[in-house]
This record gives structure tokens, sequence and C-alpha cells, in this order.
């Protein structure tokens, strides 16, 4: 929903995975997430973006117009011009791991919003 979100307000989104088998299935996901509507996407080959939203793992730098840069990757997006939006699970492990990545930007100097859903 995020991602439909930031689309429908025509902003250009990465979505950030650990790895090429997190990146294809969530491309797969993303074909049925409406039944009603398509959310236009691509797995991102660092070319030319071709649709508003791409996937790649996060050893893929993000393309250079991405404004919003979705992260269900363990580690820190990088940062740039971009909006990061971070997606944190319940449990205790993903807990952590988003802790240790608000610490990261939080030393990067980032201005950090929170909201719980």
């Amino acid at each position: 929903r995020l991602t439909s979100n930031a689309v429908t307000l025509d902003h250009t989104v990465h979505l950030r995975t650990n790895d090429g088998v997190e990146a294809q299935s969530l491309d797969e996901l993303l074909w049925t997430f409406h039944e009603e509507s398509f959310l236009p996407h691509e797995l991102w080959g660092g070319t030319t973006r071709q649709a508003p939203v791409t996937i790649a793992e996060a050893s893929t730098q993000p393309p250079a117009d991405t404004e919003v840069i979705i992260n269900l990757a363990q580690s820190p997006a990088p940062t740039g011009s971009w909006r990061i939006a971070e997606i944190v699970g319940a449990d205790e492990p993903a807990r952590l791991a988003g802790r240790s990545r608000f610490a990261h930007y939080r030393d990067a100097g980032l201005d950090i919003d929170t909201h719980k859903l």
C-alpha cells in the first residue's frame, strides 16, 4: 500500500530487498497486489527507468531519479536526495535491526519521522 500511495502521488519509488530472490518474489507479488488495478514496476538492472517502481537487491544502487526508497532490507538504505521509508516488523529480531538502521540514519544527520501503523 505504501508503494501504491507514493505512485499515486507521482513519486518514483525504489523497493530495496535483501537479495535477488526477495526482489523476484516482490516482483511477482506486485503483479497480484490489486485485482482491479496494476502497479507499474520493474526489476532494476541499472539502465534507464521504465516504470515508476523499481525493485532490486540491497547491493544495487537505486535509479538516480528515485524520490522514495522503501527499504525492506536488513541493511540501511544509502542516503541521498530521496526519502527513505523503513518497514519494521514486530518480532524482536526485526525490531533490533530497525533500531540499528535508525541509529545509522540518526548518526548520518538525517531528519527522522516515525509513524506507528
